[in-house]
């Protein structure tokens, strides 16, 4: 799904990388997005997610059209995705010569969730409501990807919440996160706040190593974790449902002013590719993809220019 603006751009390079690394993938495409709403109205079709359940992964590009009105697609299409198809686990990884650690964020409940409403709307007594659905089972099943993944790493799994003021919703979650890490006693644990942990991760990103939060926090952990990266333009995201089928796609948005240009910056989506590979048990062709990958400031050029010079390094 190669999505709007410069997602057809890297996803093409990302094929291409996939491709040199010795893959073979059958694919099938998909035209979804802001200009494909803009032209007909179609925003995800639920024959297409019956689809999709039968296929092993989504490599998807960036979507979003400036015509569409905010929200349109981000809950028609991407929301959708991973509430129909349970992508549980949104795991984003940030790898610098510095620091290597990943976040995992529940990706299916919180305040995305859409529990809410209004009271009197449109008047000067306008009420908004906006709660944050929190489940036993989601908060135990990302804990538990959480410290699992940890014992393949360096063993240390962080818990990111704000459990002093959300008092309910911060309650189950450290409850069940310690519940969970009982279970692993190799493993340590660590508890921020999500106001510390953004000082944290300014200062010293390297004390890390897996982290474990819920939706809205994650969506804000990630994109400071972006920005301590190298940008969050070089940043590679997994939806996953584990065994089962699952998305793949860049953290950037669809830049339409630069389409066309060859100024878009391919490695996050040759980088997700490496991603869906790992989830494909291709992990040796990930692992070589990923060391093309290294040290990007070397890595410059046009879009397909970058795309052929990660190719080179994998021969």
């Amino acid at each position: 799904m190669g999505g709007d603006g410069i997602g057809p751009e890297v996803v093409t390079e990302g094929l291409k990388v996939i491709a040199a690394a010795g893959v073979e993938m059958d694919t099938v495409e998909y035209d979804l997005g802001g200009e494909r709403y803009m032209k007909d109205g179609t925003i995800l079709p639920d024959e297409i997610v019956e689809e999709w359940r039968g296929l092993d992964a989504l490599y998807a590009g960036a979507v979003g059209s400036p015509g569409v009105p905010p929200g349109v697609i981000e809950r028609g299409l991407l929301l959708k995705m991973r509430f129909d198809l349970d992508l549980y686990i949104n795991l984003r990884p940030f790898v610098t010569t510095d620091h290597d650690f990943v976040v995992i964020r529940e990706n299916t409940e919180g305040t995305y969730a859409g529990e809410g409403g209004f009271l009197r709307k449109n008047t000067a007594e306008e009420v908004a409501t906006q709660g944050s659905v929190n489940t036993r089972h989601g908060v135990e099943r990302a804990c538990r990807y959480a410290f699992e993944l940890a014992m393949t790493r360096n063993k240390h799994v962080t818990l990111i919440h704000k459990t002093n003021v959300l008092t309910f919703s911060g309650d189950l979650w450290d409850r069940t996160f310690n519940e969970v890490a009982a279970e692993y006693p190799a493993v340590d644990t660590w508890y921020n706040h999500i106001d510390a942990a953004c000082i944290y991760m300014v200062e010293n990103p390297a004390q890390y190593d897996v982290i474990v939060t819920d939706n809205l926090f994650g969506d804000i952990i990630t994109d400071l974790a972006g920005a301590v990266s190298g940008g969050i333009g070089l940043a590679p995201t997994a939806n996953l449902h584990p065994g089962k089928m699952s998305m793949f796609e860049p953290v950037h948005g669809s830049a339409p002013d630069i389409v066309g240009t060859g100024m878009a910056n391919p490695i996050a989506a040759i980088l997700s590719g490496a991603m869906m590979l790992d989830h494909l048990g291709e992990t040796d062709a990930a692992d070589r993809i990923r060391t093309a990958c290294a040290d990007t400031d070397t890595l410059t050029g046009t879009t397909s220019e970058i795309g052929d010079a990660v190719v080179a390094r994998l021969a």
